[in-house]
C-alpha cells in the first residue's frame, strides 16, 4: 500500500507534463494566430481607409500615360565594313515637336543607312537624318506624319539629387518599357567611353537603363523631359574603361536637357552646331581625385581669346561661370560649350587670393578644338584607316605638315576610296589640314555622318606625291577614288 502511494504523485506529475508538452504549442500557435489574424485586419483596415499608394499608383500611371504617346522605337540597319552585309540595332527616341523632329543618340543612328521610327500607336515610318551631334551624342530625325504628341519639356526647372524620375525606351527590344528611379547624383563624366567630344554633365540614375534604352527620355514626376538616356555603368568603368554597353547595375547616365534643347535647336535650323569659346586652357591633372571638395578650376591664357580681351590672367582659378559654381573641369567645359557665341557672360575668379568679376563676350569654338580620343576612335573606326603618331602631350594622333596614314584596313571605306598606307591628307573638301584634329574636323562638318560625300585630297609619301581625291561616303553608295 505504501508502495502505490510513492509512485501515485510522480505518475501524476508526470501526466500533468505530458499534457503541457502538448496542449502548450498548441494554445502558443492560437494565440500567435488570433494575433496575426488581428494585425491582417488591422492592416486591411489602414489599407482601405488610407489610399496615399493607390494615389502614388495614380500618379506613375498618369507619368505613363502622358509621356508613352511622345517615345518613339528606332530600328536602324548599319553598313558593316564594305557594307556587303548591313547589322540591325535598336535604340529609342521622343517627339521634339509636333513637326515630326525626333530626337535620340548620336550613336543609335551615326553611319546607318536606314532608320525606321515606330510610334506608340503603331504606326512606322521611314526617318531623315536632320543632323548629327557626335560630341554631345545627340542627333535629331525627321518623319512624317499627322497628329503628333511631342512631350512637355522642363525647361529652365531646376534638377535636384534624390528628385524621382522614370525612363523610357525599348531596353532589350521590349518597345515602349517604364523604368523608376532616383537622381543619383548631377555634374557626373560617365567614362572615357562617352566622354568622346569632353563635354558630359551627365544625370546619374539608379533607374534600369539597358541596351536599347539609349536615347530614350528621362522624366520627372510630372511627366516633364529633364534628360535623355544615353548610358550605363559597368564594371569596366570603374577600372577606368568606360562602356556605354552591359547590363543595368544600378547606375545610368543620361544628358540634360540644356545641353539636348541648346543643340537640337540648332540642328533644326541649321544642320549643325556653335559652341562657346573662352579661350583658357587648363590642366586636365587638376581634378583626377575625384573625392577632391576643391572648387574652381586654375586656368592658363594661351592666346588672344574672349578671356583675356576681358582681363583675366595666367594662373587665375575661374571659381563661376554665370553664377553657377565650377565643381570639375568636365561641369566647366559643359557650360562653356552650351553658351552661345556673342553671349555675355559673368565669371567670378580669384587672383593672389582675391576675389574678381569679368564680364566675357563668348567666342565660337573651332571643331578641331574639340577632337577628343573618342571622337578620333569613332572616325578612324568608321573609315578603316589609323594614323601615323601619337602626341600623348595632346592626347591623339597627329602629324607635323599633314596627317599621315599608317594603315587602311581591307575592303574599309578608306580602301574603297583609294586611301592607301603612306598617303598625307592635304585637304578635305576645299579646306587645307595639316593635323589630324584639323582633317577629322572637317571631315565631320563636311557631312561623314549625314550620309554626304566627302572629298579628301591625299598625297603618296612613297610614290610620286602627285595629289589625288578619295571621295568617301558612309552609306548610299560607294566610296571611290578619282
Amino acid at each position: 500500500m505504501r508502495r502505490i502511494l510513492t509512485v501515485g504523485p510522480a505518475l501524476l506529475v508526470l501526466l500533468t507534463a505530458s499534457s503541457l508538452l502538448w496542449f502548450t504549442p498548441r494554445v502558443l500557435r492560437a494565440v500567435s494566430a488570433a494575433q496575426t489574424e488581428a494585425q491582417i485586419q488591422l492592416a486591411r483596415r489602414t489599407i482601405e481607409s488610407d489610399d496615399i499608394l493607390e494615389r502614388l499608383n495614380r500618379a506613375v500611371r498618369a507619368v505613363a500615360d502622358a509621356v508613352e504617346p511622345s517615345v518613339v522605337h528606332i530600328d536602324v540597319l548599319a553598313p558593316e565594313g564594305s557594307r556587303r552585309r548591313f547589322l540591325g540595332a535598336t535604340g529609342s527616341g521622343w517627339l521634339y515637336d509636333a513637326k515630326g523632329h525626333v530626337v535620340t543618340n548620336a550613336h543609335v543612328v551615326r553611319g546607318s543607312r536606314f532608320v525606321r521610327v515606330q510610334l506608340f500607336d503603331g504606326r512606322a515610318s521611314q526617318a531623315t537624318i536632320v543632323g548629327i551631334d557626335p560630341f554631345t551624342d545627340i542627333a535629331v530625325l525627321k518623319i512624317t506624319a499627322d497628329d503628333l504628341t511631342p512631350v512637355t519639356r522642363a525647361t529652365g526647372e531646376r534638377l535636384y539629387q534624390g528628385d524621382r524620375v522614370f525612363a523610357f525606351g525599348s531596353p532589350f527590344g521590349f518597345k515602349f518599357s517604364m523604368s523608376e528611379g532616383i537622381v543619383s547624383g548631377l555634374g557626373r563624366a560617365a567614362g572615357p567611353a562617352l566622354d568622346s567630344g569632353g563635354f558630359t554633365n551627365f544625370i546619374q540614375t539608379d533607374a534600369a537603363v539597358n541596351p536599347g534604352n539609349s536615347g530614350g527620355p528621362l522624366v520627372d514626376i510630372k511627366g516633364r523631359v529633364v534628360g535623355m538616356n544615353v548610358a550605363i555603368a559597368t564594371a569596366k568603368d570603374s577600372q577606368g574603361s568606360g562602356s556605354g554597353e552591359g547590363q543595368s547595375a544600378g547606375i545610368s547616365f543620361a544628358i540634360p536637357l540644356v545641353t539636348i534643347e541648346n543643340v537640337v535647336q540648332q540642328l533644326i535650323e541649321t544642320g549643325k552646331v556653335s559652341r562657346g569659346f573662352l579661350g583658357i586652357s587648363y590642366d586636365p591633372r587638376e581634378f583626377l581625385d575625384e573625392a577632391t571638395s576643391r572648387t574652381g578650376v586654375s586656368i592658363r591664357i594661351p592666346s588672344d581669346g574672349p578671356a583675356a580681351k576681358a582681363g583675366l590672367q595666367n594662373d587665375d582659378r575661374l571659381m563661376s561661370f554665370n553664377k553657377q559654381p565650377i565643381t570639375s573641369l568636365q561641369v566647366m567645359r559643359s557650360m562653356i560649350s552650351n553658351a552661345k557665341p556673342g553671349e555675355t557672360v559673368a565669371l567670378e575668379y580669384t587672383r593672389d587670393g582675391e576675389k574678381r568679376e569679368a564680364a566675357v563676350v563668348i567666342g565660337e569654338m573651332p571643331t578641331s578644338a574639340l577632337i577628343q580620343p573618342g571622337i578620333l576612335e569613332d572616325v578612324t573606326d568608321d573609315l578603316g584607316l589609323a594614323f601615323e603618331e601619337a602626341d600623348s602631350a595632346r592626347g591623339f594622333l597627329t602629324s607635323s605638315g599633314a596627317p599621315v596614314i599608317a594603315s587602311v584596313l581591307p575592303r574599309s571605306h578608306a580602301a574603297e576610296a583609294g586611301i592607301t598606307e603612306g598617303d598625307r591628307i592635304t585637304r578635305v573638301g576645299e579646306t587645307p589640314v595639316s593635323t589630324v584634329a584639323e582633317a577629322i574636323a572637317e571631315i565631320i562638318d563636311q557631312g561623314l555622318y549625314m550620309g554626304k560625300t566627302v572629298r579628301i585630297t591625299v598625297r603618296s609619301v612613297n610614290g610620286d606625291d602627285k595629289p589625288r581625291t578619295a571621295i568617301v561616303r558612309l552609306w548610299g553608295g560607294r566610296s571611290r577614288p578619282s
